[in-house]
């Protein structure tokens, strides 16, 4: 199924709220003003009469609505604002500074609309954002078999210690654990939605999660218990397949995953798994939805338990799942992230039916 809008009064209620729930699930078609919005436009609440809700923005063009200037619903949500778009340019332009609330005031910005603009959309403060940066930037010196001090400068760590300690928090090691000869390695991968990190063997992918999600560490952990040797750095075949077919997922050119996967979890984990990887690419089920899917349709709880328990992001599509009520609902990502996941994926449904047309 897509979708299913739920009715009318629950939608208008979501709207007042500037509900961020229902943001990308549903968009609002103004009949007074003839245009459509998110669910979270800052414009001032129309007359419930003058309200009809879609489930996607080609259904509001359809109906004949045009775009909303205030909430621009064409666009990606951080991209409508232009505060965010000249602070992620700037922080491209130097990946290297060690970014302070003094930087982003000499730039004209305020510090508390910035905080929560990027709060809003990312789930993480710039200066966050900016130092995840540039702790990739000493990941990636590691991988490529450069030394920690190394690494440690590369990242713009004014000492050792500090560097160990900002590793060791993201990825629940010291970066001098992390060695190239090992049989599981992780590996950086950049998205549009943010860092990721993977972990293979020579054959398979066993991690793909985002860097800032906070079971990351304990994932790790659980992979470095179970390893002999723990886990080395650098890239293997299994990562650099995930990192090009992530590449294809994000410019929505193919939401097709190939990537063979190491799934090493109890029969009912894998039987939950094995229905979310049959989910059709731009379409949501809820959890009762998979229950009844396995044949267990009692074990509504039992199933979100199972996909949260999922640590490979996006092959293992555990962002389709929402509430019974079409609302989004907890995902390990960040709801603002599941958000734009589906728009994606309603995109790539959307380009792969013009193609078969």
């Amino acid at each position: 199924m897509l979708f299913d809008l739920p009715d009318h009064d629950t939608l208008y209620a979501a709207l007042l709220a500037r509900d961020a729930r229902y943001d990308g699930q549903a968009f609002v078609c103004v009949a007074s003003t003839g245009v459509f919005c998110r669910l979270t436009c800052p414009a001032r609440k129309p007359k419930r009469e003058n309200c009809s809700f879609h489930p996607t923005i080609g259904a509001c063009i359809e109906a004949g609505f045009r775009p909303c200037k205030r909430c621009h619903p064409l666009q990606a949500a951080a991209l409508a604002d232009p505060a965010i778009a000249a602070l992620l340019a700037a922080l491209d332009e130097r990946p290297d500074l060690r970014w302070s609330e003094v930087h982003v005031e000499q730039l004209g910005f305020d510090l508390s609309t910035v905080r929560r603009s990027f709060k809003r959309h990312f789930g993480m403060t710039f200066l966050e954002m900016a130092w995840q940066r540039r702790l990739r930037e000493g990941f990636e010196t590691l991988a490529e078999g450069g030394k920690v001090i190394a690494a440690q400068h590369e990242a713009s760590f004014s000492s050792a210690s500090a560097f160990r300690a900002a590793f060791a928090r993201l990825l629940g090691c010291a970066p001098a654990d992390l060695r190239a000869d090992r049989l599981l390695r992780a590996t950086w991968i950049a998205t549009p939605l943010g860092d990721m990190i993977a972990v293979s063997s020579r054959t398979h992918l066993h991690l793909l999660e985002f860097v800032d999600r906070k079971g990351l560490p304990a994932e790790l952990k659980r992979l470095q218990a179970g390893s002999k040797e723990g886990i080395g750095i650098g890239a293997l075949p299994p990562s650099e397949q995930a990192a090009s077919e992530l590449a294809d997922y994000f410019a929505a050119r193919s939401g097709r995953f190939a990537t063979p996967l190491a799934l090493t979890a109890p029969i009912f984990t894998r039987q939950v798994w094995d229905a979310l990887r049959e989910i059709p690419v731009g379409e949501t089920r809820s959890y009762s939805d998979i229950a009844r899917q396995i044949g267990r349709p009692s074990a509504t709880r039992a199933v979100a338990r199972a996909n949260g328990a999922n640590q490979i992001a996006l092959m293992i599509p555990c962002h389709r799942v929402i509430g019974a009520d079409g609302a989004l609902t907890g995902y390990g990502g960040g709801l603002w992230r599941k958000q734009r996941l589906i728009e994606i994926e309603r995109q790539l449904r959307s380009n792969s039916k013009s193609s078969a047309s």
